[in-house]
């Protein structure tokens, strides 16, 4: 008997390098992935909500690398990133420039998915002499009180779900050992958040709002849209590019985790964004 259950392609895991710490003075630790050539242009990659550095990035981070110096990180209250008493985007910001200092990168571009992009925003208007280009990927300039913590946390449960019932029951009898521990690693990296740091995430990324500063940004930025998102809102998203004075948008039709669960349509159109500034 044939299985009919479809199975979310995954990209492989087997060349995600392994993130090494570094110390941030007066902030704390957190762990980093610094790829690609020292002399290339610099890109710092800013992670979604629920999510680590790798996770968000990895499908993209080799294609990326072959024209840029690419730095990720885990965000605090994420994967290895650092614990505080208290989870502000304000402190998120400081951190991505204290983590460019730690590595010696005077300018910078900035790419952010999703919660990540809510924190270039802010990186982005507080250093503007640093920050030479924007990325923006399924973000908004605020995240609308309407959608409340259980919306968010309902996706991203039924994402880890979708992971785990494939990592215990792939489609095929026969189906690579290979393809079974991308899964695991996928799900290990989601469960190095807890539920609680996620609401408490969420609740804070509720705050936020960028609409009335957003107008005075004046570097080349572009938006990835994923049209298809029931997280934020395309038609947010879009409002954000609006909001900043020559961004282009580029559109992918997708969900919220295309970073990931579409990479083969979302991974183009992100190398084209990030070419485009």
């Amino acid at each position: 008997m044939t299985a009919t259950r479809r199975l979310v392609t995954v990209p492989p895991t087997a060349a995600v390098p392994d993130p090494v710490p570094l110390e941030l003075p007066g902030r704390g630790r957190t762990v980093v992935t610094d790829v690609g050539p020292r002399d290339a242009p610099a890109l710092v990659l800013l992670h979604s909500v629920a999510c680590t550095g790798l996770l968000t990035w990895y499908p993209a981070l080799d294609r990326l690398a072959r024209d840029h110096r690419v730095v990720v990180f885990d965000q605090r209250w994420h994967g290895q990133g650092i614990r505080s008493p208290e989870f502000r985007l304000a402190d998120c910001a400081a951190d991505v420039t204290a983590v460019a200092d730690a590595l010696g990168l005077e300018e910078f571009a900035l790419a952010g998915y999703s919660m990540g992009g809510m924190v270039a925003q802010l990186v982005a208007h507080a250093e503007p002499e640093r920050v030479t280009g924007l990325v923006l990927c399924s973000t908004a300039s605020n995240f609308r009180r309407g959608l409340r913590q259980r919306v968010a946390l309902d996706v991203f449960g039924r994402t880890l779900r979708q992971l785990r019932e494939h990592v215990k029951a792939p489609v095929v009898p026969a189906a690579p050992l290979r393809r079974v521990e991308d899964y695991r690693w996928g799900l290990r990296e989601f469960r190095s958040t807890t539920p609680w740091e996620i609401a408490v995430a969420v609740d804070e990324i509720g705050r936020f709002d960028s609409t009335p500063w957003l107008h005075t940004l004046r570097l080349p930025t572009a938006v990835v849209v994923t049209a298809r998102d029931r997280f934020i809102a395309p038609d947010h998203q879009r409002s954000l590019a609006r909001r900043i004075p020559g961004a282009a948008t580029y559109e992918v039709p997708a969900g919220h985790a295309a970073c990931v669960l579409a990479a083969d349509r979302w991974v183009p159109a992100l190398l084209t964004a990030v070419h485009s500034v």
